[in-house]
């Protein structure tokens, strides 16, 4: 059992494109990428460790925190699981993800799954026990076996399937895409008690500060900068889209225009080296860690404009408290 019409491209996040790809091809998506990538939050997402290290990109927090808000928001019911593949009760865990994803593409949708990075099992064949995943980077597939789900030199395992859709009117779904937005820069850490990566605002911090001394990955640096200024060129597409949606949006959108208009022709220059892992020489980082600072600051200022924004509209979401309290144990 093959889906041959979900075709993932690796252009965003690995995790919105293998949302996008399966989506798009089950029908429950009807929109360019940077839309699924604004509405669902993803785009806001900018973390970074101290050195630089090629897994900031993904290490924006807990995935299964960070990814349900902005499915949600998408008005998709899903099911995830994860976890760590030493834990014991793996097995278990294992063999109970296999048949949920199996039904997932017997009733003709994908499964996005951490490779790493996150992916997209397309298909299975029983006789040999295999998956078929695309990863968007290479042509063709890859094949896992069933006994090796969710193993990989991470530790970590991932797998997440869609189901049916509610429609949430467009206004709505803005308004919660900018406060995930908003809640990611305010958040400094995601992944405590380890501080070795920030997000949002402090993101930039140690951004600037690896540079400055001179600390830092260099292949890491290229692959953290192109997807930071990648997923700026999205919240920018976005916000033209959907400014007309809310008063004062206009305002967030000219921002992050002048945000792209700074920082994309530094970081397009320093890309070709780093990408070959040589560091910069002492004035291209000086210079990109101005720039940097800069950008930081008109992020800053769009964030305030959102809070702004958001303060004119009730949240229920986050005002009110369930009857059985904000911390019942399950």
């Amino acid at each position: 059992m093959i889906l041959d019409h979900i075709q993932m491209r690796r252009e965003s996040k690995s995790f919105t494109d293998a949302a996008y790809a399966i989506l798009t091809a089950a029908g429950r998506f009807d929109g360019p990428k940077f839309m699924l990538s604004g509405l669902s939050g993803m785009a806001f997402k900018f973390a970074a460790h101290r050195r630089l290290l090629p897994h900031s990109v993904t290490a924006y927090g807990q995935w299964g925190t960070e990814h349900s808000p902005g499915i949600d928001n998408l008005g998709h019911y899903t099911v995830y699981d994860a976890g760590r593949s030493r834990h014991s009760s793996f097995g278990s865990y294992q063999q109970d993800a296999v048949n949920w994803v199996r039904q997932s593409i017997d009733s003709g949708i994908g499964a996005v799954y951490w490779i790493p990075e996150f992916g997209v099992i397309q298909g299975y064949d029983d006789e040999a026990e295999i998956f078929y995943l695309q990863n968007g980077s290479s042509t063709g597939t890859q094949v896992l076996l069933y006994d090796n789900f969710g193993i990989n030199f991470t530790s970590f395992w991932y797998c997440r399937i869609f189901g049916d859709q509610v429609s949430i009117p467009l206004t709505d779904a803005v308004l919660e895409s900018l406060r995930l937005a908003l809640y990611d820069w305010e958040t400094p850490y995601k992944t405590l008690p380890d501080q070795e990566i920030a997000s949002g605002r402090q993101a930039y911090r140690y951004v600037i500060n690896a540079l400055e001394q001179n600390d830092y990955h260099a292949e890491g640096a290229g692959y953290l900068l192109a997807s930071y200024l990648y997923s700026r060129i999205e919240i920018r597409d976005y916000l033209q889209e959907v400014q007309w949606r809310l008063p004062g949006l206009d305002e967030v959108l000219l921002l992050y225009g002048e945000l792209t208009d700074l920082t994309g022709p530094e970081i397009q220059a320093v890309l070709p080296a780093l990408s070959k892992g040589q560091k910069l020489p002492e004035s291209r980082q000086a210079s990109l860690g101005n720039v940097l600072r800069q950008a930081e600051a008109l992020e800053d200022r769009a964030m305030l404009l959102i809070r702004l924004i958001s303060g004119r509209y009730p949240d229920r979401k986050r005002s009110l408290v369930p009857r059985w309290g904000a911390h019942t144990a399950r």
